[in-house]
């Protein structure tokens, strides 16, 4: 918690790891706490507008849950994914892959079998933007008419496929726009792929971090958002098992003041 001229700030920081050995120590764990929350005094609201977004990394994480749920059998068997029926398409840049490897030794989602006992495997969901597979267990499988891809229970080990640039050559590629940290809500329509959620981070001139943002929405469809990523950073979150770095979108509405 940081404190100044009347207005409170709070954040947070943590480490996960297989190894206890290998785990941050707790004094850098509280001072990138620190560090984060004091940053946050004196935001405020930014007027509306439409303006390129990037999403940090351990949002960025969240981005490519949504569309793992989208492409999932349990969504599409029920008819209730915005992406339903779209097996075979482009819904991404042709430069981005995301795949699937199971078996790297002590990553997070590491395993050799599914829920349903069958082996994993290396695969992609996506080729050069372009959705090649859904992610199946045995039932939803059968219940689509197709093979299980030993997902029941979900994915292991998600690669996002990135370049060489770090978050700060993204601020400086996106040059005016928002930042975003933190979001609050469930604010997404997994029918209709429309996306609403308050947001907190970092406004952005020239590149450069100018001040902290609070009180905004952002808002946009996941399936325009999808088709606008310009660029997945190397900043890699290696706390889940979704493995991406930041994610700089083209375009999104921002609602403030």
């Amino acid at each position: 918690i940081a404190e100044a001229d009347g207005q409170m700030q709070r954040d947070y920081w943590y480490d996960v790891n297989r190894q206890g050995n290998l785990l941050a120590d707790p004094v850098s764990i509280g001072q990138r706490a620190a560090q984060r929350a004091a940053s946050r005094l004196g935001a405020r609201p930014v007027p509306t507008c439409e303006v390129p977004v990037l999403f940090s990394a351990e949002l960025a994480g969240g981005l490519f849950g949504s569309f793992l749920s989208a492409i999932s059998g349990g969504s599409l068997y029920r008819k209730s994914s915005f992406l339903e029926g779209t097996l075979g398409q482009k819904l991404f840049p042709e430069w981005l892959t995301i795949d699937e490897r199971p078996h790297l030794m002590q990553a997070m989602g590491s395993a050799a079998f599914d829920g349903d006992g069958l082996a994993t495997y290396a695969k992609p969901f996506v080729e050069k933007g372009e959705l090649v597979s859904y992610i199946l267990g045995t039932y939803s499988g059968r219940k689509l008419g197709m093979p299980s891809t030993a997902n029941a229970g979900g994915v292991h080990n998600l690669f996002v496929t990135h370049g060489d640039e770090d978050q700060a050559a993204l601020l400086r590629r996106m040059g005016r726009g928002l930042l975003v940290t933190e979001l609050m809500g469930q604010g997404l329509n997994m029918v209709t792929g429309d996306y609403s959620r308050g947001a907190a981070g970092y406004w952005v001139e020239n590149g450069e971090i100018q001040f902290a943002v609070q009180e905004v929405t952002i808002a946009g469809n996941m399936r325009d958002m999808f088709k606008q990523i310009v660029a997945v950073g190397n900043d890699l979150e290696l706390r889940s098992n979704i493995r991406t770095g930041s994610v700089l979108i083209e375009r999104m509405t921002v609602a403030g003041s």
